[in-house]
Order: structure tokens, then C-alpha cells, then sequence
């Protein structure tokens, strides 16, 4: 069960981070689910104007490691992202691509999570991703 923080609070982890510069932004959590959104604009995009593959992974990556520190006593153990798989069904030049995180392993030391990202304008599916996470003592 992720805990539930005041998304403001969630967001400022972010700062100076690649997901400050990618302006990835936490919208919603869930019981189990996290769901981010990204702008596709000229930070995102690949040479030939569309959405970028590691932008994408990049965004996986944020997502499932939002939601296993969301799952965690940070004082005690930290998320550690370990193997991430992106296959990537459509493109997008513009607008909003939005992640849906969704917790489907959580066990005590690894995390696996299913991303769905979307056209936040036309749900028409981008990508999709499963990331593992490992949980290691904080040192």
C-alpha cells in the first residue's frame, strides 16, 4: 500500500533532478498505482521531432521509483532501479504524454511495476514498460 503524501510534497523530491528538467510531474496516487505526467516538447523529443525513447524509459524509471519510495520507510531502505523494459507502440510530437504506474509485485526487497504511457489527449497508447526495483538498506 503506497503511502499518501500532499502531491506538492511528492513533487519537490524532484527537484534539481532529471525529472525537474524533463518536468515530470506526479498527478494522482493510488492504493498501488502512480500516475505522472510529461511534456512532449523540444527538452523530449528525438532528432526527427517525436517523442524520445529514453525520455520515455526515463519517465518509466521516475514513475516506479515514485511509487516503491512511496511504498517504503526511507529512513531505513531506499529503491533502487535494477532492469527496465520499454516497447514502444506509437509516437507523439506534442502535447502531454500521461504514465500510469501500477504496483503488480511488492515484495520485501523488490518492486515490480507496469507503465502505461498515453496521449493524454487521445488515450491512444505510446509505450509500455515494466521496471524492476530493488529495496536495499539505507546505508
Amino acid at each position: 500500500m503506497l503511502k499518501k503524501y500532499d502531491l506538492e510534497l511528492i513533487n519537490s523530491m524532484s527537484r534539481n533532478t532529471l525529472m525537474e528538467v524533463l518536468d515530470i510531474k506526479c498527478v494522482e496516487v493510488g492504493d498501488d498505482y502512480v500516475i505522472a505526467t510529461m511534456p512532449v516538447n523540444s527538452k523530449t523529443h528525438q532528432p526527427m521531432g517525436l517523442l524520445h525513447g529514453g525520455a520515455s524509459a526515463a519517465l518509466i524509471e521516475s514513475i516506479g521509483s515514485m511509487g516503491s519510495s512511496l511504498a517504503l520507510d526511507l529512513e531505513k531502505e531506499v529503491p533502487v532501479g535494477v532492469e527496465i523494459n520499454a516497447n514502444h507502440i506509437g509516437g507523439m510530437r506534442e502535447g502531454i504524454v500521461r504514465a500510469v504506474g501500477k504496483l503488480v509485485h511488492a515484495g520485501k526487497r523488490t518492486h515490480v511495476w507496469q507503465v502505461d504511457l498515453t496521449d493524454d489527449a487521445t488515450g491512444k497508447l505510446v509505450c509500455t514498460g515494466r521496471l524492476t526495483v530493488m529495496v536495499v538498506p539505507r546505508t
